[in-house]
């Protein structure tokens, strides 16, 4: 088994190995993962952090060994609580990282970061603090960062700020945490689930106080939410059926 560390700051994870693939995910700087299987320009991976599965580029990544691999593996993880910042390597050259990048690898790959980071679980109470710095972002499939996400990266990297574990895909995000019978019973934080004609969950969003619930949809945008789902302010219609809400922390 081979192991790689994403040294560059924002790297497609795409379905097969070729750049017209479909973009699955994005591989963020710092993230670390096991290499299933190596090609001559690609590699299929598994990301540690949520054991997501993709293609990456051979250009767009170090290997790292085994035992490092593992010792990163333990750590708390470190992550950037920037938007965006700079990470300098030993010649003075800057990379930009984004908001939610991984630390834990900066020695391993002989970089330098004098940014804002957190390293530690956070209230929930954060959680909607955190959702509002995404405001505005526009929609990508497969997308993570502030410059483009879909509805469950966006879940995930709000979670994963403060400290918390979310798979990647809204349906996989769907089996974890507790059932709630009615949106009364929820609190800010929790996240909503929403499915499709043929009973297949395809959005998530974070519940807010008031009946109110950011997510992403077209833009990370904040739209009402009642028992039927969520009903979209601009459109003036119900955008999304609502199947189950989840209370993870």
């Amino acid at each position: 088994m081979q192991y790689g560390i994403c040294n560059l700051s924002i790297v497609p994870l795409r379905n097969e190995p070729a750049d017209v693939s479909e973009l699955i995910s994005q591989v963020l700087y710092g993230d670390f993962f096991k290499i299933l299987e190596q090609r001559k320009q690609w590699a299929k991976i598994r990301l540690a952090f949520d054991n997501y599965e993709g293609w990456i580029d051979n250009k767009q990544y170090i290997e790292i060994t085994e035992q490092q691999y593992k010792v990163i593996h333990k750590e708390t993880p470190v992550l950037s609580t920037d938007l965006v910042e700079f990470i300098e390597d030993k010649n003075q050259q800057l990379f930009p990282i984004v908001i939610g990048s991984s630390l834990n690898g900066l020695s391993l790959i002989n970089h330098n970061y004098e940014g804002n980071f957190v390293n530690l679980q956070i209230d929930k109470t954060n959680i909607i603090k955190t959702a509002y710095m995404y405001l505005n972002t526009p929609y990508l499939w497969g997308g993570k960062t502030p410059f483009g996400i879909d509805c469950s990266g966006f879940t995930q990297m709000v979670y994963k700020l403060n400290g918390y574990k979310l798979l990647r895909d809204a349906s996989q995000q769907a089996t974890q945490g507790e059932a709630l019978s009615f949106i009364e019973e929820s609190e800010p934080g929790d996240l909503a689930f929403f499915d499709n004609s043929e009973g297949i969950i395809t959005h998530v969003g974070i519940i807010m106080k008031d009946n109110y619930i950011i997510h992403a949809h077209g833009k990370v945008r904040i739209d009402r939410l009642d028992h039927s789902g969520i009903y979209n302010i601009d459109q003036k219609r119900h955008t999304h059926k609502l199947r189950v809400i989840k209370k993870i922390i």
